[in-house]
């Protein structure tokens, strides 16, 4: 039988080596996540944190929930996170929108790498770090390859695993900026409500043309199905990305079956670069859709924040008075919405949602 003090040192080699290593994987630059997939947990002790509860998927969504538990989420990875670039832009319409600096309490930031999380902990008060296991998310996901693939069914399932949790979401890209609080503007009735790149006149016309990039999510049975369904439609349609299986399945007959309420959100309200809201004594949400290349959405994203800061700055007469238009697009290109369906550009397109 082995001593006390022989069973201690053995304890004690053990955690020498354990710690050791843990060290050493920090020190390497691998990414300091915990993931088999990928992952809901963030390994802190490498940012200084104390905890692995502290960086909890409910804890946050706790923290930032509204009393109906509805959260915002938006991703974010190290290409948009960048000093002056779309996440400074995407807050900044918040705090600059009419009733939307409130919102920001609501936002949970998901960095989808560790220097997007490290930027989120600098600039807003609710950050979740995921990832995904041998895939790189930091940099611009060009349109259309695997890694925008992946990035993109990643994004169906996490949203599916907030529903699960009872959660209700508004799920908007960090390339949209918020003008003002869109949920009055929402329909009370429906299960699922998305943005448009082409909007018909008709919410309930399944010929809408949805974008993926913001859509308002109730939790219930249906929605969770239909979550699950999307996703595993991803390998009856692959190599296609969400937004175009949405395009398929949303005739399926299971969606009736299911007896989910689909309805499709007005671009005056909710508008883009592919069809722009007109009015802006009504817009409360402008997608820099339609637009490919980080540079390109950059430039224009900041004359579209001008053009709202300039029409508040009207007095209110002249608000409803003038007809002012967004000076917007610019070096983005309407005919974008109709090329991506292009498999010869696909690998000098970036990510356009």
């Amino acid at each position: 039988m082995l001593s006390e003090s022989t069973v201690t040192r053995a304890v004690l080699v053990c955690a020498s080596i354990s710690v050791s290593i843990l060290l050493l994987y920090g020190a390497s630059g691998s990414p300091s996540f915990l993931s088999s997939g990928y992952s809901f947990n963030f390994l802190p002790s490498l940012l200084g944190g104390s905890s692995d509860s502290e960086f909890s998927l409910e804890k946050i969504l706790k923290e930032a929930a509204m009393e109906d538990k509805t959260v915002i989420i938006t991703t974010l990875n190290e290409a948009w996170a960048a000093p002056n670039t779309v996440i400074d832009l995407f807050l900044e319409s918040f705090r600059t929108g009419q009733g939307t600096r409130r919102l920001l309490n609501h936002l949970v930031i998901v960095a989808l790498d560790q220097k997007a999380y490290r930027r989120c902990l600098e600039v807003h008060a609710h950050c979740f770090a995921l990832v995904t296991r041998g895939l790189d998310f930091r940099h611009e996901a060009y349109f259309m390859t695997d890694v925008y693939l992946e990035m993109m069914w990643r994004r169906i399932d996490f949203l599916r695993s907030l529903l699960e949790l009872g959660y209700n979401f508004v799920f908007t890209d960090a390339d949209i900026m918020w003008f003002r609080d869109p949920f009055p503007r929402f329909f009370l009735d429906a299960d699922f409500q998305i943005a448009c790149d082409q909007f018909s006149g008709n919410s309930s016309d399944m010929q809408n043309r949805p974008n993926g990039g913001f859509n308002y999510v109730k939790s219930s049975s249906r929605s969770i199905e239909f979550y699950k369904f999307w996703y595993s439609s991803r390998k009856t349609y692959p190599g296609y990305h969400d937004q175009d299986v949405l395009n398929f399945i949303k005739f399926d007959p299971l969606i009736e079956r299911l007896g989910l309420k689909m309805r499709f959100l007005d671009t005056a309200f909710f508008g883009g670069l592919c069809e722009p809201s007109k009015d802006l004594n009504l817009v409360c949400t402008m997608h820099a859709n339609c637009c490919y290349g980080l540079d390109n959405k950059l430039h224009d994203l900041r004359i579209m924040l001008q053009d709202w800061k300039t029409f508040l700055s009207l007095p209110p007469t002249l608000k409803r008075s003038l007809s002012m238009s967004w000076r917007v697009p610019q070096t983005c290109s309407l005919n974008s919405v109709h090329q991506y369906d292009s498999p010869e550009k696909s690998d000098q397109q970036t990510l356009h949602r």
